[in-house]
């Protein structure tokens, strides 16, 4: 709730509900000083973008969170936050412990903060594929970090399984297991779904996204298809992940060979993602996934990894098919910078076979 000062009778009267935690004010006559508390104070409530040229192409309100702008620098700020005070509330964290997690980064990184704002020890594997920005920032922020070779979830050394032994190892320790602990669900259920719904005035048609943990999909969806079963939910997933056949087919086979994206794509249903109300999904190729990246950087002035710009595309695709006169919702996950050494290196591109997906003329940004 947000206070203001009535300076006729000296009293706090209610204006406006909003979603971020932790809330102070200070008023002293017709004076009022609102502030977050804290990192954990200051996220959600990231702004919803109005994307002008894919709209106007579309007919469509296309928007999107910038979830860029939370103070982790992604979404991931939000299941991260709800992760360890989930472990706090159910006893399983305690003073000076230690917060495990298996991570692609991001969930990582937002980890990593608020345990330097609360005073826990922070142990990060992640696969030894991830960006070195990501890999750089979380050793930064001072968190012990495991890079380690990528292999299925099914075998003992997947970076999961090494996070959960690690824990179970230690005294005072939290394995937040990101994946199947339904509290990264319910963050957005809480947080995403309510901002969705209030920013359009509950006008949102559809919301898509692609999926990792399942988390954001499943916890906004769930929240959007309460206040309005109509709302389409559509899974977008990038190459070689089992859920855009799995949601079309109930096969658990993978579409494609794999990706340049980064912490999205599955190749299980996770608990986050079990139950979900989804009404279809979409498959979007790298090629098109880069392409969009690149106009949203150049002709949106908005600067993203490869996940905003597959979202984005998914985005366009269900606009397509809605028709003009809709709103349909997604995520702007984290920032280009986390990603620049690689999506933005011509020679990378070029070795993925996508450099010819980016038009000429924004071969300048290329380094």
């Amino acid at each position: 709730v947000e206070l203001t000062s009535d300076s006729a009778n000296g009293k706090m009267t209610t204006a406006t509900r909003v979603f971020a935690s932790s809330i102070r004010v200070f008023a002293q006559g017709s004076r009022h000083y609102t502030f977050q508390h804290g990192f954990s104070g200051t996220v959600g409530r990231t702004p919803l973008i109005r994307l002008k040229k894919l709209s106007e192409a579309t007919g469509c309100d296309i928007v999107a969170k910038a979830e860029f702008l939370n103070p982790g620098g992604s979404v991931k700020d939000r299941p991260a936050l709800s992760l360890i005070e989930n472990g706090e509330q159910l006893g399983l964290l305690r003073a000076g412990g230690t917060v495990v997690e298996g991570t692609a980064g991001n969930t990582g990184i937002g980890l990593a903060h608020v345990c330097n704002e609360r005073g826990y020890r922070c142990v990060i594997y992640m696969p030894n594929t991830q960006s070195q920005e990501k890999i750089d920032t979380l050793r930064l922020l001072g968190a012990e970090v495991h890079p380690v070779p990528v292999v299925p979830f099914s075998d003992p050394q997947n970076f999961n399984h090494q996070a959960s032994r690690h824990a179970e190892n230690m005294d005072n320790a939290f394995w937040t297991n990101q994946f199947d602990n339904t509290a990264n669900r319910d963050a957005h259920y809480a947080t995403t779904g309510p901002e969705l719904w209030e920013e359009t005035s509950g006008k949102i048609s559809a919301f898509t996204c692609a999926t990792g943990t399942g988390g954001t999909l499943a916890g906004t969806g769930a929240y959007l298809k309460e206040r309005n079963k109509d709302i389409r939910i559509v899974l977008a997933d990038p190459p070689g992940s089992v859920l855009y056949r799995y949601i079309t087919d109930g096969k658990l086979e993978r579409e494609g060979d794999g990706s340049i994206t980064e912490g999205i794509g599955q190749g299980r249903v996770t608990e986050n993602l079990k139950d979900s109300s989804i009404d279809y999904a979409l498959h979007i190729p790298d090629s098109d996934t880069v392409a969009m990246t690149f106009r949203l950087l150049h002709e949106e002035g908005i600067f993203v990894g490869a996940s905003s710009g597959l979202n984005v595309c998914a985005a366009v695709q269900v606009a397509q098919r809605l028709g003009p006169g809709h709103i349909v919702g997604t995520i702007l996950c984290d920032s280009g910078m986390r990603y620049s050494a690689k999506l933005f290196n011509k020679d990378f591109l070029d070795s993925k076979g996508l450099l010819d997906n980016i038009p000429e003329k924004y071969f300048s940004t290329l380094f």
